[in-house]
Order: C-alpha cells, then structure tokens, then sequence
C-alpha cells in the first residue's frame, strides 16, 4: 500500500510518501515540504498549498492519505492556519476519491515511537530507522509526514480491516434476519 502522509501548516506542509504493509518497515518513496509564502494573501497561500499537493498526489498516486489531527495549542492563530490547510490536504485527497484518516499527533508519536509524547527529534529518529534511510530526513515537518504515512500504513489498514469486518458482520446478522422473518411468515 502507498500512502501519502501529511503534516499540515499553512507556511511550511511536510509530504512524506512511503510504501509498505502493516507489521513490515516500508519504504520512503518522497518526502518533501510545501512552502507558502507568509506575506502573500490567505487565499493565494491556499490555492498554492492546494497546487502543491495535487500536483503531489498526481505524481505519487497514493492508495490512501493520513493527515495530522488538528490539536489546540495556545497560538490560536497557528492552529487556525494548521486547520485550514489540514482542509485543503483532506480536500486534494477527497478530490482523487482517495480514503483518508486523521491521527492526532500522539497516536502518530505512539505508532512510531512507543510513546505518544516523544518529541521531535524522537521521531525523526525512529523513522530514518524504520525506513531504513541514510540521512534523517529534514526539515522536522517532512520526518513529521514521514511518521503520519508510516503511523497510517501500520495503524490505518488494521482500522480498515476492523470497519470492513464489522459492516460485513452487520451485513450478515441483516440478512439472517431478514431469512429467520421470511421463514417464519412461510410457517403461518
């Protein structure tokens, strides 16, 4: 599976793309941060995130893209330019028909490190291990998206595959009750 993990932020938005199958290490297949320039208009900064990351999810055509969960910090302005492009990211990845999920940043922290409050440098060194990379990857948003994909390819298919069981066994459940009604209107 590929998936395309996202570290949303409306100056700097860390792309990591990695390849792989739960309980395997996967492979980084690009890492790169979407800058915007802090100057320009909100709506120009928008529309140029949202030209990165199209172009993006049209080059690495991604199975499926993992976001970061907006958190409330105290800079209420941060957090209103992370939540806005974490809207563009879902939004390039809703335009595709691609499945999405968000994590908050401990479940990602948890996924790769063992810890959800393991900090960045933490991070940044659990996945140039997991992905076996040379070099870690720079800067911090781009390890952050990295760990977002690694953290979805792990966590997200398990999710999948718990949600697809459960809407069959419903499924099930709905039509042996449906056969024990219409057989039991047959003995009348």
């Amino acid at each position: 599976m590929r998936v395309m993990g996202i570290d949303p932020g409306l100056t700097r938005c860390g792309i990591g793309v990695v390849e792989g199958r739960p309980g395997a290490p996967g492979t980084m297949v690009a890492v790169t941060v979407v800058r915007t320039d802090p100057e320009a208009p909100l709506a120009e900064r928008l529309l140029a995130l949202d030209d990165g990351l199209r172009a993006l999810l049209e080059l690495h055509q991604p199975e499926a893209v993992a976001v970061e969960r907006v958190f409330s910090q105290h800079n209420v302005s941060s957090v209103i330019g992370t939540a806005q492009a974490s809207g563009i990211a879902l939004l390039a990845a809703a335009r595709r028909g691609l499945p999405t999920a968000t994590y908050t940043p401990s479940e990602v922290k948890n996924a790769v490190c063992g810890n959800g409050t393991a900090d960045k440098r933490q991070i940044t060194s659990m996945v140039t291990r997991i992905l076996r990379l040379k070099e870690a990857p720079k800067p911090a948003d781009a390890a952050d998206a990295l760990a977002i994909a690694v953290c979805h390819l792990w966590r997200g298919g398990v999710k999948a595959r718990i949600e697809s069981a459960r809407i069959e066994s419903a499924h099930r459940a709905a039509s042996q009750s449906a056969a024990a009604a219409a057989a039991a209107r047959g003995r009348r």
